[in-house]
């Protein structure tokens, strides 16, 4: 999974969020009403608006759910248990996989 958000914005639309995750909007809103640890700013209209911080933790969710299988409240239970750790290690495979992209992408103009 690679998403692609500017890391120069501070808010995200939920139709942005949706289009890096390449899920439907109605999937992003289910997950913020299920995770606590999302916590989208509202706009004058009330339009969800999603931070940084969210869009990591959206990460990790789709991570766990969609990746590794977990059921959501497996997902609740691991987040709340071992959140710093689960993170880290989120952390480490996404850079691996980054790294991996970029040795192919070398190999491939050889």
């Amino acid at each position: 999974m690679h998403i692609e958000l500017s890391k120069d914005k501070l808010y995200f639309s939920i139709g942005e969020v949706a289009e890096a995750f390449d899920v439907n909007a109605s999937l992003i809103r289910f997950w913020d009403k299920e995770f606590d640890i999302l916590k989208p700013k509202k706009n004058a209209k009330g339009n969800r608006m999603f931070t940084q911080e969210d869009v990591k933790n959206l990460q990790l969710i789709y991570h766990l759910v969609k990746e590794r299988g977990f059921t959501l409240e497996g997902a609740k239970t691991h987040l709340k248990e071992g959140q710093k750790k689960t993170l880290d290690k989120f952390d480490i495979i996404s850079k691996l996989e980054g790294i991996k992209a970029e040795l192919a992408n070398i190999k491939n103009n050889l």
